[in-house]
């Protein structure tokens, strides 16, 4: 008879922002497997009464309905990449500067964690917030939680501002590139290896792709004050039957991150006129998303908060904001530099400077 795995402690909530991001690291989240986690999401804050609970499959929204005459929405995602051996949590310190290390601590539980502890404890805002947590972020589009929010509840998505819990060394991030994915086959003739001149190869014909893509320079291009930078790079190739047959199909998978000044279908047009002799499929499409701080409410939240507003340069869930008019900011601890990687670890100090600040702004004491 087996052992039924031990129940998850609850997260409590009225403990300090890097205890809470340690609990939630701690409770392994990859993109598809968020249950567990939002299921204590909800139990933790099922008894507030100032907030009204919505829950669309693994994504949960907490509301407050306080009459206000502006709405903030206030983002993250529940998700994380796989796990690799970065679990469970630990505190390091590394020239003085101590550091909670582990998967998801930059992206994104650490924002996530000032969020619910902020959600809990905000009985009296300045603003009225929707608070928003979902799943998938980590995998395509299509199965983004936000995004199957958006065509469930669109009423949901009312609101002046938004604010992305993303990484962003707790500073403001204006915007996102948009991303673009698209595949390119090259066909040939298959042929026995010994006798390859009867044949065509098409992995050699990827040749003059990857030849462009890595004589490509790509642009840095100023949108709205600020500057974003492209990337356009193979990220993928595929190909081959056996060890002794030239193979008759070869693909080359090719990410273009653009500014968002582009819309997607400008950015195809681009991709294919560089490779026009190649067969290409989209197989991820993203719109960017403009920096939106020419609204007075951003401008607010920037001074507030501290700072210049710099270009956020991977895509973020702001792009589905911006697609419905609500201007849209990156703010959260972390550095974007180690999300996803092996050493993930945010600075504590970080976790707490940014619940400082969204206090102080969402309590009008900024």
């Amino acid at each position: 008879m087996s052992t039924p795995a031990p129940a998850q402690p609850a997260l409590d909530l009225t403990a300090n922002s890097i205890a809470i991001t340690r609990a939630i690291c701690d409770v392994p989240s990859v993109s598809g497997d968020e249950t567990r986690l939002a299921d204590l999401v909800v139990e933790a804050l099922a008894g507030a009464a100032h907030l009204e609970l919505i829950r669309d499959g693994d994504t949960v929204v907490a509301r407050t309905n306080l009459g206000r005459e502006r709405r903030v929405v206030i983002a993250g995602h529940l998700d994380t990449v796989p796990i690799n051996a970065n679990l469970p949590t630990r505190f390091e310190t590394i020239d003085g500067q101590q550091y909670l290390w582990g998967r998801g601590t930059v992206d994104m539980k650490a924002g996530v964690a000032v969020q619910l502890k902020l959600a809990l404890e905000l009985v009296d805002p300045v603003v009225d917030l929707t608070w928003m947590w979902y799943d998938h972020e980590e995998v395509s589009a299509e199965l983004n939680g936000l995004g199957r929010l958006a065509r469930h509840r669109p009423e949901l998505f009312a609101g002046d501002f938004a604010i992305l819990g993303e990484p962003s060394n707790a500073r403001v991030e204006g915007g996102c590139n948009g991303n673009l994915r698209v595949e390119l086959r090259a066909y040939g003739r298959r042929a026995h290896s010994a006798r390859s001149w009867v044949g065509e190869n098409a992995i050699h014909k990827l040749a003059p792709a990857l030849d462009r893509l890595a004589a490509y320079e790509a642009a840095t291009v100023e949108v709205d004050g600020l500057e974003y930078r492209e990337g356009l790079n193979a990220v993928g190739v595929t190909g081959g039957v056996a060890g002794n047959v030239i193979p008759d199909e070869a693909m080359l998978h090719v990410n273009y991150r653009f500014a968002p000044s582009r819309s997607v279908a400008e950015a195809i047009e681009l991709v294919r006129g560089l490779f026009p002799e190649y067969e290409l499929t989209v197989v991820d499409e993203a719109e960017g998303a403009r920096p939106g701080l020419d609204d007075p409410l951003a401008q607010q939240f920037v001074r507030a908060v501290g700072g210049e507003a710099r270009p956020k340069y991977g895509w973020t869930d702001v792009a589905r904001f911006s697609a419905l008019g609500i201007p849209a900011v990156n703010f959260g601890p972390g550095d974007p530099l180690k999300a996803h990687a092996d050493d993930e670890r945010v600075p504590t100090d970080q976790i707490l400077s940014c619940e400082r600040a969204l206090r102080a702004w969402l309590t009008g004491g900024a």
